[in-house]
């Protein structure tokens, strides 16, 4: 069953295009990340999902009702967020603001108490703390805290732990984890490639507004997995190869006894993920100017222009820029 299934869903202000026909879906009890460059249009599309932006086009519906209609107070209380739009009163105390928030839904004896969320999300010796006062990590539990009040069927998170120390980065990703294990379906946008890993069974990757690639995380790892980069000095120079296979390549460096300081590594999903959004800024500098893009008419000669990097070793001074 889908809990999220949108179609073409386009969005512009003016001659600026956000969103240019994105098709997301999400069935119940999945988790999906949305990932991307900042502008790609991740948050646009969650605000639209959740009916707080109006779309231009396509079509999308949301746990059975399209949102950009009349929302009915059963619809939203099937629903947590916790999004970059939200806001309150910084000088409210943890408990009075999760009680403030359970007031808004009408089924009171099927939420969950207020010194239940305390505890479930490590908050109890801070309930009496103001908002203002809480450091990054703890205001981040206390909006998830608020975001599944209601037990909710659909968890939408976006960017939930952007500037957090990885304490307390970990900490929400358990909580979060907690809530999937029980059955919740999760959408999260996130800049975090490792958090998306974790976290999500599918990740859909934006650029430009629209969708490059959609597919399990190891899925897209493959994509470029078989691919290694081989790195080592010769003759006072630096040299890079990216190749399919590498054992030939690597044993014909070895019966020179000129090569020095040689290292094989495998291509990282940030590698796939910097390949497929197809950015020149960011991708690795052996890819750079390949002009191709995964998902598109270009889908699978990004793969290729890799492998032709294995035709000849390159000198990485070179392609970094150095002198």
């Amino acid at each position: 069953m889908a809990v999220i299934d949108a179609r073409d869903i386009r969005k512009a202000y003016g001659r600026n295009t956000v969103l240019d026909g994105v098709d997301l879906t999400l069935h119940e009890g999945e988790s999906v990340a949305i990932l991307g460059p900042n502008g790609a249009g991740k948050t646009t599309t969650i605000e639209i999902l959740m009916g707080f932006l109006s779309r231009d086009g396509g079509w999308v519906n949301v746990l059975g009702q399209d949102p950009s209609r009349e929302q009915s107070p059963r619809w939203r209380s099937r629903i947590g967020m916790a999004i970059q739009t939200g806001h309150d009163h910084p000088k409210w105390r943890v408990n009075e603001f999760l009680t403030w928030i359970r007031e808004h839904y009408e089924n009171a004896s099927q939420l969950r108490t207020v010194d239940e969320l305390l505890e479930v999300f490590g908050l109890t010796d801070h309930a009496r703390k103001p908002l203002l006062n809480l450091s990054g990590g703890l205001r981040r539990r206390v909006d998830l805290a608020a975001a599944v009040v209601n037990r909710p069927e659909l968890l939408v998170l976006d960017e939930p732990t952007t500037g957090l120390d990885p304490a307390a980065k970990r900490a929400v990703h358990d909580v979060v984890a907690d809530q999937m294990d029980n059955g919740t379906s999760l959408l999260l946008t996130t800049h975090d490639l490792a958090e998306a890993d974790r976290l999500a069974s599918r990740i859909i990757i934006l650029d430009e507004g629209r969708v490059v690639a959609d597919g399990s995380p190891r899925a897209l790892r493959e994509q470029v997995e078989s691919m290694v980069e081989i790195t080592w000095s010769q003759g006072g120079a630096n040299h890079l190869h990216v190749a399919a296979e590498a054992e030939g390549f690597v044993r014909a460096l070895l019966r020179d006894e000129d090569v020095r300081h040689l290292e094989v590594r495998r291509i990282s999903l940030e590698d796939a993920y910097l390949a497929l959004v197809n950015r020149e800024e960011q991708r690795p500098a052996a890819w750079r100017g390949t002009g191709a893009k995964y998902g598109t008419e270009d889908e699978g000669t990004w793969q290729s222009a890799l492998t032709d990097f294995a035709d000849a070793p390159t000198n990485a001074a070179t392609l970094y820029g150095e002198k």
